[in-house]
């Protein structure tokens, strides 16, 4: 730290990494980013239960929405797991993203961003490093939703191009949703805070969108919120490529609802960041 003497004599304390940070490049951002997201790989495996909820979630909502509605909306279970499969693809990957704001509340309150303060690193890394690591997450949910999926006899008719687009998507717009969590996790006062929040959101996002049932059975009124839910966009995407192998208008408007969400919450959430580091 060093010490500046203004006009009124009054002693200003400066710390002497700000024009080191200012001055960090792109490359180096990146650098430090990904270096962040091995970190929190690591932290991943030394505390498997990081896991629990993409790795029982899909097999545990998978059998038992099936068994539960699909006699009800489809007529037979087989007949649903086309319209469920990939509604429960986006309550998966949207209950892991939880885990983003939680932990990134959990390591504030340790401490354990303060020891990033004296180091001359990029103050977007620590944030953006965590959710790069969330991507294994979310790739693991997929495969999982997919794989139980295809035990109980659902047949994809986009094949394995469809599947894997599909896949895809669904894990790029779980990296876009975390950023809302992200930003509940820099404001909320305790990780318990955040996760009952972050519950609140994300409850209305899943099923209150096209993910179980068709549209056409709610009343209007809340027909209305469905078909702005960028969960609805992103499931309806999904559908039409697993089931159809098809890249119609909904992906596109998935693309640009999950860019609208990352446009909003990702420069909030740096801002609040930043000021708290």
């Amino acid at each position: 730290m060093t010490t500046l003497t203004t006009d009124l004599d009054v002693p200003v304390r400066r710390d002497p990494l700000d024009g080191v940070r200012a001055h960090i490049s792109v490359r180096d951002t990146v650098s430090q980013t990904m270096t962040m997201a091995w970190r929190a790989t690591k932290k991943m495996r030394r505390n498997p239960e990081q896991f629990f909820d993409v790795l029982i979630q899909p097999i545990l909502f998978t059998v038992m929405f099936a068994y539960i509605f699909g006699g009800a909306i489809s007529g037979d279970v087989k007949s649903y797991l086309p319209l469920m499969i990939p509604g429960i693809l986006a309550q998966t990957v949207l209950t892991a993203c939880i885990a983003t704001g939680t932990q990134l509340r959990e390591d504030m309150d340790k401490g354990v961003f303060d020891r990033f303060k004296a180091l001359p690193i990029a103050r977007v890394a620590p944030l953006a490093g965590p959710m790069v690591a969330d991507l294994l997450r979310y790739l693991i949910a997929t495969v999982l939703t997919f794989a139980m999926g295809f035990v109980m006899g659902y047949r994809p008719g986009g094949g394995v191009p469809g599947v894997l687009a599909a896949g895809l998507l669904v894990v790029l717009c779980g990296w876009s949703m975390a950023w809302i969590f992200t930003f509940v996790g820099t404001i909320g006062r305790s990780a318990q805070s955040v996760q009952g929040i972050s519950m609140m959101v994300m409850f209305p996002l899943t099923f209150v969108s096209n993910a179980y049932v068709p549209v056409r059975t709610m009343p209007d009124w809340l027909q209305a919120f469905v078909n702005i839910n960028p969960v609805s966009h992103v499931v309806a995407a999904t559908r039409s490529l697993a089931n159809d192998g098809a890249f119609t208008s909904e992906v596109g408007w998935a693309l640009l609802a999950c860019a609208a969400v990352v446009a909003i919450f990702a420069p909030l959430s740096v801002k609040v960041f930043t000021r708290k580091m």
